[in-house]
């Protein structure tokens, strides 16, 4: 019985991330899961063993920002503050890791899909990644170009006395949940060239779950030991998502 044939389950975000969990010890896949972990666990322990040595400086200064008609809230807004910092961070750090790894999660996506199928693709391996470098080095340009205009507003609201404390928060964490969905459904869909446009065009087909997933994948970030795994889960878990919804439409 394949992936697609299994009977119903809950196919909502939680359920695809949760998945992700199963995925990376499936036979056959856990050797593609090394690089893209080992690749995780060096860049993202480093960044956060920074960060927390830095966090004591930063969010004062961020609190200085807040004005006296707010003064009296600043024992939640202080911990909105940790949070707004763990949630840049982890989105930025996750970003240049995700980079760096692209070749091989999209090798482990490439990977999974044909376990889950039983179709396994063209060109797979170590030699399909070298001649695809180009053109995956290209897609990950186009998902930063998406991003940063984007980030760049919202990071301005930060400086904005009561609103930088308040709303720029919840609205960073919705758009980063919305970027990571992104950045993880994009190794499955590029692997079948579907362009940048058209992928986003389905993903919003089914929003909220993705948003769920995304969330997901954001909070896990920010919690030291398990951020040092969540990359391979992320791409194990949208990989399964393609499979279910999105290849069908996409894969004749």
């Amino acid at each position: 019985m394949s992936y697609t044939q299994l009977p119903s389950r809950s196919t909502s975000g939680i359920h695809y991330f949760a998945e992700g969990w199963r995925l990376i010890s499936r036979p056959g896949i856990k050797r593609y899961v090394v690089l893209p972990l080992l690749v995780n666990v060096l860049l993202m322990g480093s960044a956060f063993w920074w960060l927390f040595s830095r966090l004591g400086d930063w969010i004062p200064a961020m609190m200085s920002h807040v004005p006296d008609w707010l003064q009296w809230l600043s024992y939640l807004l202080w911990p909105l503050a940790v949070i707004s910092v763990l949630l840049v961070f982890s989105y930025l750090f996750s970003t240049i890791t995700n980079l760096i790894a692209a070749p091989f999660c999209g090798l482990l996506a490439e990977q999974l899909e044909g376990s889950l199928t039983g179709k396994p693709l063209p060109d797979t391996g170590l030699l399909g990644i070298a001649k695809d470098l180009p053109r995956i080095m290209a897609r990950e340009w186009r998902k930063l170009m998406y991003y940063l205009p984007r980030a760049l507003l919202l990071l301005a609201l930060y400086f904005v006395p009561g609103i930088g404390q308040t709303v720029a928060p919840v609205l960073w964490f919705l758009f980063s949940a919305w970027m990571l969905a992104i950045q993880y459904c994009d190794y499955p869909f590029d692997n079948h060239k579907v362009s940048f446009a058209d992928m986003r065009r389905a993903l919003r087909q089914h929003k909220t779950d993705n948003l769920q997933f995304g969330a997901l994948v954001s909070l896990f970030t920010m919690i030291p030991i398990l951020n040092l795994v969540i990359l391979p889960v992320a791409v194990c878990g949208a990989t399964a998502m393609w499979v279910d919804r999105y290849r069908t439409q996409f894969v004749r």
